[in-house]
Order: C-alpha cells, then sequence, then structure tokens
C-alpha cells in the first residue's frame, strides 16, 4: 500500500522569499522555482511552497479553540532538539516553549514567516533510527 509521503504543499505569499527562509533557517534546498511554486527538499521529502491567497495557512483549529500544527519534524534526541530551539530562536523564527506532552520525547512548535505552524519531536522513526 501507501509507502511513504513524497510531497507536502505549503502556502506561502511569496515563493522566492519563502525559498530564501527555508534554505537560510531550515537548510532545505531549492530544486525549482517560478512566480507561483518553489519546490524544495529537506526533512528527507519534497516540499512546493506554493504561492496562495493572502491568509492561507497550514493548521486546524481543535475542538479546544487552539491552533493545531499539521506536521512534525523529527530530530534525534533531546540535545538535538534544544539545539534547534536556540538555533531558531536565535534567527528571530516564532518559537513555542520545549514540552514534553506525556509520550516519548520532548516537543516544541515554531512558525514559519507566513504563520504556516509546524511541530518538532525529539524522538526518531525507528526506520529513520535504525538506518544510521
Amino acid at each position: 500500500m501507501i509507502k511513504r509521503v513524497g510531497t507536502t504543499y505549503i502556502p506561502v505569499s511569496d515563493p522566492e522569499t519563502a525559498s530564501s527562509w527555508y534554505q537560510e533557517t531550515l537548510g532545505a534546498v531549492e530544486n525549482f522555482r517560478n512566480a507561483d511554486k518553489a519546490i524544495m527538499d529537506f526533512a528527507d521529502q519534497s516540499f512546493f511552497l506554493v504561492k496562495a491567497k493572502p491568509g492561507e495557512r497550514l493548521g486546524f483549529e481543535d475542538i479546544h479553540g487552539n491552533l493545531h500544527f499539521s506536521m512534525t519534524f523529527e530530530v534525534d534526541g533531546f540535545e538535538e532538539l534544544s539545539a534547534l530551539h536556540t538555533f531558531l530562536k536565535g534567527k528571530g523564527v516564532e518559537v513555542g516553549e520545549m514540552e514534553d506532552r506525556g509520550h516519548a520525547g520532548n516537543n516544541f512548535v515554531f512558525y514559519d514567516l507566513d504563520g504556516n505552524l509546524f511541530d518538532v519531536w525529539s524522538e526518531l522513526s525507528p526506520k529513520f533510527k535504525n538506518a544510521r
């Protein structure tokens, strides 16, 4: 059946500006860009930064009225989580506090420059952990 997620689409206001931010902030590599989209590779996946109508963002409101992320990135351990948290704060990225959500590992959330909300988790999926 389904083997992996190949591409994720992220709404942005300006593909060129967003591409630069994703490259400088998250280490993405740009493979293609035009006025409507930028195609990026990072986190072992392809991301399309698609020019969207003003105000469009990833995420949704949960049952309690809180904005909820739709994607979680993984790092390998608490030290890497802490280092990424510090790095993003140093770049002026809006980040949440590191938290224990009652399951293995710790997490924090961050926003890209278009207000898209993402999560980061300190635990690698077993397939990636075993591939090292």
